[in-house]
């Protein structure tokens, strides 16, 4: 399972909200274990998306313990009461179901879609995954060696390595700065009694949510979830604590030379996201701010400083608004081979267009413009139960009713271009900036 990969995906499902008006609203229910059930009835095609969230990330993870939460995601598949190692996988795959698992920041996510007859079969092995794993010291010393070449790999990319650097950087006090899969140095120190504790207080129940979305009713998920996963007992778990920034961290910087890297600029600033915001509206002013500032081809950065000078050869941008703790608005840019200014230039032309937005609100139709581009988003979102599925599991394994996706549509409507002024005067500012220049490492023969 590809870290690099699955920690971009994290971002990428989560950009598409979900707006259902002709489904049936979700229902949820707990049982006695804990274990806490979300279940969305979408009868458009003969398929469920089943995921098993639990509330664990490497944002939880102490110092020289990092890359836990990952190993643990590896290490589950190795054996338990009912399976062999690897067995759960080639069941899953001998009924035709897309499978896979994800470690992010927050959550570990385990996730099958697959034929609805065939849901108890997913419910059973993932009760017996996060209940009966073996977690053999045996099969610990091949799998960190898998993992630990893993990370080889992904530090051999220039645009990888660089992004570690920068957000051990712009996180300056919250566990967001641990990267998923681990430091190098704690991988080699980690043991299996480290891995058997993680599990036993984090993979319980309690811990958990099981988010169902397809051709099922309500009954049905019931009776399968008590089944097979009421039978797992209860026990003590740690609670997720939601990652806070500083209020104003203060101005970073970071100089990086890489070896056969190109030019690059990372900028970030230090933001609230929907749990932590106060109030609400401000995270769907941020979420508008970034889509304006950077967050499509028509943006104020691509269209001045990409496309029309070609400074850059390409910009994005991410805000996850739907994490556990405070996050980051994100601008990532690779210099053009064909500019030939510096990188100081480059970082002060991107922020005479943040300036830009600091001081002036943005003009009506610029603002339906990128508007429409988010609620478009929200409507091509409900054609996927697996869309459905992660939108709901972000929501309720942070701590937020699932009822709040109903508002999405109309808390956008809502933000006005002032609002988005005062969120750009409020967070895009020097004392919550982090910025890292990237420069092509000169080697001398």
């Amino acid at each position: 399972m590809d870290f690099f990969r699955s920690r971009m995906l994290l971002v990428f499902w989560l950009a598409p909200l979900i707006a259902q008006a002709d489904s049936p609203p979700p229902h949820e229910f707990t049982l006695d274990n804990g274990l806490k059930v979300v279940v969305r009835e979408d009868h458009r095609a003969p398929l469920v998306s089943s995921q098993l969230w639990f509330r664990v990330g490497s944002a939880d993870e102490a110092p020289s313990r990092s890359g836990l939460s990952h190993a643990l995601e590896h290490m589950v598949y190795k054996g338990s009461h009912k399976s062999c190692a690897g067995e759960a996988m080639e069941i899953l795959g001998s009924l035709g179901a897309q499978y896979n698992a994800f470690t992010g920041k927050d959550v570990t996510v385990h996730h099958q879609t697959l034929e609805p007859r065939h849901l108890g079969v997913a419910f059973e092995l993932m009760a017996d995954l996060m209940s009966t794993a073996h977690l053999r010291a045996e099969d610990w010393l091949p799998e960190i060696a898998v993992i630990q070449e893993e990370r080889r790999e992904g530090q051999d990319q220039p645009g990888e390595l660089a992004l570690e650097r920068f957000l051990s950087l712009a996180h300056l006090s919250s566990g967001y700065r641990t990267p998923t899969i681990g430091w190098a140095h704690d991988l080699q120190r980690l043991d299996i009694a480290d891995l058997r504790d993680w599990y036993q207080t984090r993979y319980a129940p309690g811990n958990a949510v099981l988010v169902v979305v397809g051709d099922v009713t309500l009954e049905q998920v019931k009776r399968l979830a008590q089944k097979y996963f009421g039978a797992v007992a209860a026990r003590p778990f740690t609670m997720a604590r939601a990652p806070l920034e500083l209020d104003r961290p203060g101005e970073r910087r970071l100089i990086l030379n890489v070896p056969d890297a190109s030019r690059q600029l990372l900028i970030a600033f230090n933001v609230p996201v929907l749990v932590t915001a106060e109030p609400p509206r401000t995270v769907h002013a941020l979420r508008l701010l970034q889509t304006l500032l950077a967050g499509s081809s028509s943006a104020r950065l691509q269209s001045q400083l990409q496309f029309k000078t070609s400074l850059f050869s390409t910009l994005s941008s991410q805000y996850n608004w739907l994490a556990r703790g405070d996050g980051l608005l994100l601008i990532d840019g690779h210099i053009s081979n064909a500019y030939t200014g510096s990188l100081d230039d480059a970082e002060a032309r991107v922020w005479q267009e943040i300036e830009k937005l600091r001081t002036h609100p943005p003009a009506a139709d610029e603002l339906e413009r990128a508007r429409t581009q988010l609620i478009a988003q929200n409507i091509y979102g409900q054609d996927s139960i697996e869309g459905q599925s992660y939108y709901l599991g972000a929501l309720v394994s942070n701590g937020l009713p699932w009822r709040s996706m109903n508002d999405e549509i109309a808390d956008l409507k809502k933000v006005t271009p002032d609002d988005i002024r005062q969120a750009a005067a409020t967070y895009l500012t020097r004392d919550r900036l982090a910025i890292a220049q990237v420069h092509r490492e000169q080697t001398h023969e």
